[in-house]
C-alpha cells in the first residue's frame, strides 16, 4: 500500500529575479548647497528640511562635495573653542570635498555592502558629470521591505 499526501500537488514557484537597482530607489529631488553659502544657511536647511546632509554643487549642477551635521557641527565646535567668528564661514572650508559616488545601475545589495564597508550614511549618483540623485540607508530599507522572502 502507497503512502497517501493529503497535501494536494504543490505548485511550482516561480524562480522570478528581481532587479533592485540603485536608480529606482534613490532620491532625486534633492536639498543641495552651495560652496559660497553659509554653514548657519547649511544648519538652518538641515533643521528644516529634517536631513543630516547634502550634496553641494556647483552652479553647473556637478559635484563638489557633501556637507554634514557633523561638519557642522564641527565648525560651531571650532569657535566656540576660539571664542571668534571665524574667518571660514563658507561650505567650501567645512565639506568633505573627495565624495565617494556610486553607479544608478548598482545592485541594491551591493550598494548595502558598500554602505558597511564604507561607513556612510549617503552616496551620491552621478551621470554624466552631473548630480542626478542620492541613495541613503534608509532608501535602502526601503526597497528591502518590498521584497518578498523569496527573492532574497
Amino acid at each position: 500500500m502507497g503512502i497517501k499526501s493529503f497535501q494536494g500537488p504543490r505548485s511550482e514557484q516561480p524562480n522570478e529575479v528581481v532587479l533592485l537597482r540603485v536608480c529606482d530607489y534613490m532620491t532625486r529631488d534633492l536639498i543641495t548647497f552651495r560652496p559660497d553659502q553659509s554653514v548657519e544657511e547649511v544648519i538652518v536647511a538641515l533643521l528644516k528640511y529634517k536631513i543630516s546632509g547634502g550634496p553641494v554643487v556647483n552652479e553647473n549642477y556637478e559635484l563638489v562635495g557633501i556637507i554634514s551635521e557633523g561638519d557642522c557641527i564641527k565648525h560651531i565646535s571650532e569657535n566656540r573653542y576660539h571664542n571668534m567668528p571665524s574667518s571660514n564661514m563658507s561650505v567650501e572650508g567645512h565639506m568633505i570635498k573627495n565624495v565617494e559616488t556610486i553607479d544608478g545601475n548598482m545592485n541594491i545589495f551591493d550598494a548595502a555592502n558598500k554602505f558597511l564597508n564604507e561607513k556612510r550614511r549617503r552616496f551620491p549618483i552621478v551621470e554624466n558629470g552631473k548630480l542626478i540623485g542620492q541613495i541613503s540607508q534608509k532608501d535602502i530599507l526601503k526597497a528591502t521591505v518590498k521584497l518578498k522572502p523569496q527573492n532574497w
